[in-house]
């Protein structure tokens, strides 16, 4: 039996997910990502074969096969479960203390308090996002420019 050193330093428990463990290591993965060049090279040469464009390439069916050997398609299907795993994985640092928690809801509440100052900004005629009650809009009563 070996004796291992003690380490000061924790381990983590889990590990960080990685992004290859559901983009390539599944069998899927690995059967979607080798078909993607296989459909696109066949259809580069449905370019000069005439025959295998009519056949297959000028099918509704080749529109939906269009979307799922696209690249990007598989790499959001298949990148779903790592980011699900992503933000399901736990925190690694300590928890907030105390005076931590209450220094946040200070600030939150600061916050809420210069929301109530302010006006909304559908009403607020200083806010170019108002519309016609902006002063800047030509349409808006309050535009110095405006003629009667």
């Amino acid at each position: 039996m070996q004796n291992k050193p003690f380490s000061a330093i924790p381990e983590r428990e889990s590990p960080q997910p990685a992004a290859a463990d559901w983009l390539w290591r599944p069998w899927y993965a690995k059967l979607w990502w080798a078909a993607i060049p296989i459909y696109w090279a066949t259809a580069a040469a449905s370019l000069t074969i005439p025959a295998l464009a009519t056949f297959f390439y000028n099918s509704a069916a080749a529109s939906v096969l269009n979307v799922a050997f696209f690249p990007p398609t598989a790499l959001l299907v298949l990148g779903f479960g790592f980011a699900r795993a992503w933000l399901d994985r736990p925190l690694v640092r300590d928890p907030l203390s105390d005076e931590e928690i209450e220094e946040l809801e200070q600030m939150k509440m600061e916050d809420e308090e210069w929301e109530r100052l302010s006006p909304h900004w559908s009403v607020d005629i200083y806010e170019p996002d108002s519309g016609g009650l902006y002063v800047g809009n030509p349409l808006s009563l309050q535009h110095p420019g405006r003629r009667y």
